[in-house]
């Protein structure tokens, strides 16, 4: 029994199938790879396609403008144009042949002043009858003449006799010569009376209006999409910290109401993070009052080592507490301004070097930028810090280039491993493993330092330093 066999496939998995499936799939593979042509096509259009909203929404107007126009034009070459130089060939052709039976069926004074006479009246046709020769030799065919293949599609079939004519080139005038026996018709056409030479009109005023309805466009389109911009670059710099005075919701009413709907969130952030900011200074004031008490209660008692115990706990307590305060006010309360970059990193080198330690600084490009001054100086206090009190070589690096400011802070210490690298940024997390020395640290050095350079709209990162040690990147845009 082989029907079984014939009416079931095997799959990739060996398993049978029936003979109807398979069929189906192999008639689903040309929509498959049609498809997936679609697909790879859709992908190469849009990367070729302009990023920015204006120039996509000017292609959206023009795109069918241009095929419209195209469209009108093709069909007015093809229907009006054409048919009318050929009724204009063929009328021309119809008073040759007049001519041409006027001459053959009656007799003509010797010079034919009579004929010539009438074409020239009746006909605006300026002939001349030549002695019998030969023609002369045919020139060019221009491909895209219409009125040369109307002539001599016409002459071919209304007179049926050898002919030369010449529409070549920019003359107003179109010379045809016709053989006959024993003698030879010149003559001269105006070219209007036998193409369709003011159609030229009509894509002169299609392209004007086009231009004109473009420039409307283009007008029309800056003014709505400006709105847009203004609200992206008042979102972007709102983002990095930086205060936004002269933006007002304008354009159309989608747009304001996004730019209304973007002031009603940066009100309510600015409300909270003063809200937070109140709550955080009432309780950094109690808990100082507390700290204060310690210290006098401290301070009254006989010295010993069970007091610079606990004195080093009070002053490791308040250090705790400065950190968590930093921690958790964050960076939204200090308004961005335009520092001295130079002055800035000599401010950090004389710190460092008062607190013992030593730091190379070398700064190439810009020498100034827009931040917020000392939670830029918290961030790279902390890193330096951070960097010093592990390292004995410390080196700064700082580059402003474009739109863009670049630190590198590299240390010949011990590193960190590269798969903590990220676990370090974390809130309260040490890393007793690495670079752990009996130092006091409240692991919030690192998450307060990124939160900094994220809150200015750039980032931080570690990796392994040239010198051995750990390598701190921070990037801030300008």
């Amino acid at each position: 029994m082989t029907n079984g066999q014939d009416n079931k496939q095997q799959d990739s998995n060996g398993r049978q199938k029936p003979l109807w499936l398979s069929l189906l799939t192999q008639s689903l593979l040309p929509l498959h790879y049609l498809y997936a042509g679609y697909r790879k096509g859709a992908r190469l259009l849009a990367r070729a396609m302009p990023k920015g909203l204006f120039a996509r929404s000017l292609i959206i107007i023009v795109a069918p403008m241009v095929i419209l126009q195209s469209v009108l034009a093709f069909v007015f070459m093809e229907r009006h144009w054409q048919t009318v130089t050929d009724r204009l060939s063929t009328a021309v052709t119809q008073d040759i042949a007049a001519i041409i039976a006027i001459l053959e069926s009656y007799p003509q004074d010797k010079d034919y002043s009579q004929v010539i006479r009438i074409a020239q009246d009746r006909l605006h046709l300026n002939i001349s009858v030549l002695p019998d020769g030969p023609l002369p030799p045919p020139g060019p065919k221009p491909f895209f003449n219409l009125l040369d293949h109307a002539l001599s599609r016409h002459i071919t079939a209304q007179i049926g006799k050898p002919f030369w004519i010449d529409t070549v080139g920019r003359s107003n005038i179109v010379e045809i010569r016709i053989k006959l026996d024993k003698k030879v018709l010149r003559v001269f056409a105006r070219r209007s009376q036998a193409y369709a030479s003011n159609s030229h009109i009509f894509l002169v005023w299609m392209a004007g209006t086009s231009l004109v309805l473009l420039v409307v466009a283009i007008l029309f389109l800056r003014n709505q999409i400006r709105p847009i911009q203004r609200l992206a670059q008042a979102a972007e710099r709102f983002g990095k910290g930086q205060e936004e005075t002269g933006f007002r919701p304008a354009g159309a009413r989608e747009v304001r109401q996004a730019a209304h709907a973007f002031l009603e969130m940066k009100r309510r952030i600015e409300r909270q993070i003063e809200q937070r900011t109140i709550m955080l200074a009432g309780v950094s004031h109690d808990l100082r009052t507390i700290l204060t008490r310690f210290k006098l209660q401290l301070a009254i008692l006989d010295q010993g080592p069970e007091t610079a115990e606990m004195q080093r706990d009070v002053d490791e307590m308040q250090m705790m507490l400065e950190d968590y305060l930093a921690f958790a006010r964050g960076t939204s309360s200090e308004k961005a301004e335009l520092i001295d970059i130079p002055f800035l990193l000599e401010e950090l080198k004389f710190d460092i070097q008062r607190s013992g330690h030593d730091l190379q600084i070398e700064h190439v490009g810009g020498k100034t930028i827009e931040v917020r001054p000392q939670t830029i100086k918290r961030c790279l206090h902390n890193l330096l810090s951070n960097a010093t009190r592990y390292a004995d070589s410390v080196q700064l690096t700082s580059e402003r280039l474009g739109n863009w400011w670049l630190i590198l802070i590299d240390d010949n210490g011990p590193g960190i491993p590269e798969e903590e690298l990220e676990s370090v940024f974390r809130p309260f997390y040490r890393l007793d493993t690495a670079r752990n020395q009996n130092t006091p640290n409240t692991g919030l050095g690192l998450a307060i330092a990124r939160d900094i350079a994220r809150a200015h709209g750039g980032d931080l990162k570690l990796s392994r330093s040239p010198q051995g040690g750990l390598r701190a990147s921070l990037r801030l845009p300008a």
